[in-house]
């Protein structure tokens, strides 16, 4: 038995007009024409579903049957449109997104709450990985796009500057430069270092930024994460570079200082990325055109805000205010 949808939604006309003239006129249809599509419906379900009581068309047994399966399958058919048109318009989907462990910490979790607070239908998984894990999962195509810091080799990607990731170096309250103005790096390279793992984003702009001075790193201790370098240098076991968006607790608290240091802050970006000349999703689109103009919008806050790009916002009194 095949149901034809054309036939059911003029037997369903029928039986909500209560006869054969009345749904022809709703549906701009001949009667004759009605009728015709309603018997082949007949014949192939095999039973009536119709028996005229004076001049009324009345629905049967297997009618009313029919007439309640039919509503449940046309209002199944409008969602289906709704579903289709909301994937269609970035309003439905799945996006998934990688970012590197500081990126997808302190980052990339507000910045998808803004998002899911427009397009809530979006369902949004994210994996915080180290950045070549990330990179990988990006070029092999598990991943629809990536936050993170330095990406050094740009082939087969699509690469927009996010927002701000501002380096500086923290120390607990009570080390020795807390009280000092303009540290030199000399004297800073003397200090022990904690240092994320070889290969990290931020270890990579640390050794840099010495190395183009002719200073070398002195590694204190190699540590998995933002997080075990902040408890480490809280313990006065040496001092760190380190995104300022990952010690905005910190500061607060007065559990880390930022030192006033000759070249800092360093101000770099988190950078978006997706494959190049992929075909992204609607809700994948959606995502990444929203990700561009929440980092205009915060561009916009901080230009407002009198904060000039490559300038500190004065990170170290908000750790001295932190003190008192």
């Amino acid at each position: 038995m095949e149901i034809n949808l054309h036939q059911l939604r003029i037997f369903q006309a029928v039986a909500l007009h209560g006869g054969y003239s009345r749904a022809a006129q709703a549906l701009f249809l001949s009667q004759p024409g009605v009728s015709l599509q309603v018997k082949a419906l007949e014949r192939s379900i095999g039973l009536p579903l119709f028996e005229k009581v004076g001049r009324t068309q009345h629905l049967t047994a297997a009618g009313r049957e029919l007439l309640s399966y039919s509503e449940r399958i046309f209002a199944l058919l409008e969602e289906t449109r709704l579903v289709m048109e909301e994937l269609g318009g970035g309003r439905r989907g799945t996006v998934k997104v990688a970012a590197s462990t500081t990126a997808g910490i302190y980052v990339v979790p507000p910045a998808l709450g803004a998002f899911h607070r427009e397009s809530p239908g979006v369902q949004l998984t994210l994996d915080v990985l180290n950045r070549h894990s990330v990179q990988k999962k990006l070029l092999d195509n598990e991943v629809d796009l990536a936050v993170m810091g330095l990406i050094e080799d740009t082939h087969d990607l699509e690469v927009a500057k996010f927002v701000p990731n501002e380096l500086v170096v923290i120390a607990s309250p009570r080390h020795p430069f807390t009280s000092r103005r303009q540290i030199p790096l000399d004297e800073l390279a003397n200090d022990n270092f904690m240092l994320r793992e070889a290969g990290s984003g931020t270890r990579i702009d640390t050794e840099r930024l010495l190395a183009a001075r002719g200073l070398q790193v002195r590694v204190g201790m190699e540590l998995r994460s933002s997080g075990a370098i902040k408890q480490a240098v809280a313990a006065d076991l040496g001092i760190a570079v380190i995104p300022l968006s990952a010690i905005e607790l910190e500061l607060i608290t007065g559990r880390l200082l930022v030192l006033d240091v000759v070249d800092f802050p360093v101000l770099r970006h988190w950078s978006l990325a997706r494959r190049a000349g992929s075909h992204p999703s609607a809700a994948a689109a959606a995502l990444w055109d929203f990700l561009l103009t929440y980092r205009d919008n915060i561009a916009g806050s901080l230009a407002s805000a009198g904060v000039a790009e490559g300038r500190a916002k004065a990170p170290r009194q908000a750790g001295a205010d932190a003190r008192h």
